[in-house]
């Protein structure tokens, strides 16, 4: 199939069951707001070496918010419900308690929830106090520019991580310039985070390594340095560059329509092909197909 004159692959990206949560942050303005949420996301691009995978998923205005500040909304996913527990109290312990000005709610109705506020109370060292709002209840905990408003449990459930698109170009400049586009047009989607810096990977990884500490390694076969010695090239001589984006989102429905916008805005010149990564279908319990996102079914 062709796509502004680049081929897509008749393949699949093969995606994984995780489980997320959105929190909101709300700060005195964006600025801040905006900081703790990059810190509370920060070291979190793959749960291989960071324990969760989280991303801003887009500013929230002040008519939309619990306390009418300026919001941010975090999307973080783990592959438990105790595992997303744990780097919530973790990340919003030390990177958005920590932050001027601060407040921190559930953004997520569900059945399934995990204690955070009502771990984070502690810290007040029993100056904490309760506070019960429409039948939510947050902990107000003391801090020297204030206090810190955090709400007592977060909602967790079942999500989707590791949607991707591979993008083969002649060289750095358009393939990185695709790749730009690309994101830009998938963070219009919401529900999904793209968890690497700026959305885009260059160190794709494979399953297993040669070395047994190792339980993931370089994607060789996608490396255009190995193109002569490695056995599992998949590069033809006109590819100079290739870079990918992951997905992670709570539906699966929003993942598939950040893909297909992603596409479209990669096919541009100096990119050759888009395809995607999988592992035959023996890993994940999704697989997008891309010929069936261009073509709408």
């Amino acid at each position: 199939m062709l796509l502004n004159g680049v081929a897509v692959e008749d393949t699949f990206a093969e995606a994984f069951a995780m489980w997320g949560t959105r929190v909101l942050i709300t700060a005195e303005n964006e600025k801040w707001g905006m900081a703790a949420a990059r810190a509370m996301t920060g070291f979190a691009t793959s749960v291989i070496g960071c324990k969760c995978e989280a991303g801003i998923e887009s500013a929230v205005p002040a008519a939309q918010t619990p306390d009418s500040r300026p919001g941010v909304a975090v999307l973080l996913f783990g592959t438990s419900v105790e595992s997303v527990g744990k780097r919530l109290v973790e990340r919003i312990g030390q990177c958005v308690m920590t932050c001027p000005t601060t407040a921190c709610y559930n953004a997520l109705a569900s059945d399934t929830t995990v204690p955070v506020g009502s771990l984070l109370r502690y810290f007040g060292d029993g100056f904490q106090a309760a506070k019960l709002l429409d039948g939510r209840r947050f902990w107000r905990v003391p801090a020297m520019d204030g206090e810190f408003v955090v709400e007592e449990r977060f909602g967790v459930q079942p999500a989707i991580g590791g949607g991707n698109l591979l993008i083969l170009g002649e060289d750095t400049a358009p393939t990185l310039a695709a790749a730009e586009a690309a994101v830009e047009a998938m963070r219009s989607v919401p529900g999904v985070i793209l968890p690497f810096p700026d959305g885009v990977v260059r160190c794709g990884s494979k399953v297993g390594s040669r070395y047994k500490a190792l339980v993931a390694s370089t994607n060789d076969a996608y490396c255009p340095t190995l193109r002569a010695v490695t056995g599992t090239t998949q590069l033809g001589d006109e590819i100079g560059c290739v870079l990918e984006i992951v997905i992670d989102g709570l539906e699966l429905g929003p993942i598939e329509e950040a893909m297909r916008r992603g596409m479209k805005a990669a096919a541009r010149p100096g990119v050759r092909q888009i395809t995607a990564g999988n592992y035959g279908g023996s890993l994940g319990q999704y697989k997008i197909a891309l010929h069936a996102l261009l073509n709408g079914t």
